[in-house]
């Protein structure tokens, strides 16, 4: 099962060496890792997206609270969260089919951020099935490049 773990901890060095650490010493593959300051800048908030069993997951959490400098864990696999990611397509784009390319971005909410001679980047964010979509479509047009982020979750309001 993919869990997603949410962790405060001290925006010090060796902070996330020693997180990321821990969990591939156990033998734990990390499928998505967001790090980044939060409001308050002595803390950085980690995402941790990692495929364990039920007792794995048990033990990467036991031994996280034992990291000193590990504040708070919070798991939002359950939970009711906003999660989203962040993706670059650079699309094949000669000049007779631009404006499809252009369509697509549009319907999927999405923003062309640079435009070349035979390219154009286009910028989305949203569920990994919404960017699993779109990337399904560009790729009929030919991908040149994609660059995608972790995954990142907030837990909604109460």
């Amino acid at each position: 099962m993919q869990y997603i773990l949410s962790v405060l901890v001290e925006n010090k060095p060796g902070v996330l060496s020693r997180v990321t650490g821990m969990i591939s010493r156990r033998g734990f593959n990390i499928d998505s890792l967001t790090v980044a300051p939060t409001e308050d800048v002595t803390m950085s908030r980690m995402t941790i997206i990692v495929e364990a069993d039920e007792i794995a997951y048990e033990q990467i959490t036991k031994q996280l609270h034992k990291l000193v400098s590990v504040y708070k864990i919070s798991d939002m696999t359950h939970e009711d969260a906003i999660e989203r990611e962040l993706v670059l397509f650079k699309v094949s784009a000669p000049a007779d089919r631009r404006h499809e390319i252009i369509e697509i971005a549009n319907i999927f909410r999405a923003k062309i951020v640079d435009v070349g001679k035979n390219t154009l980047t286009v910028e989305a964010t949203g569920t990994a099935s919404k960017l699993d979509a779109m990337e399904d479509l560009f790729r009929g047009y030919g991908l040149r490049q994609i660059t995608r982020t972790g995954k990142i979750a907030m837990s909604r309001s109460s």
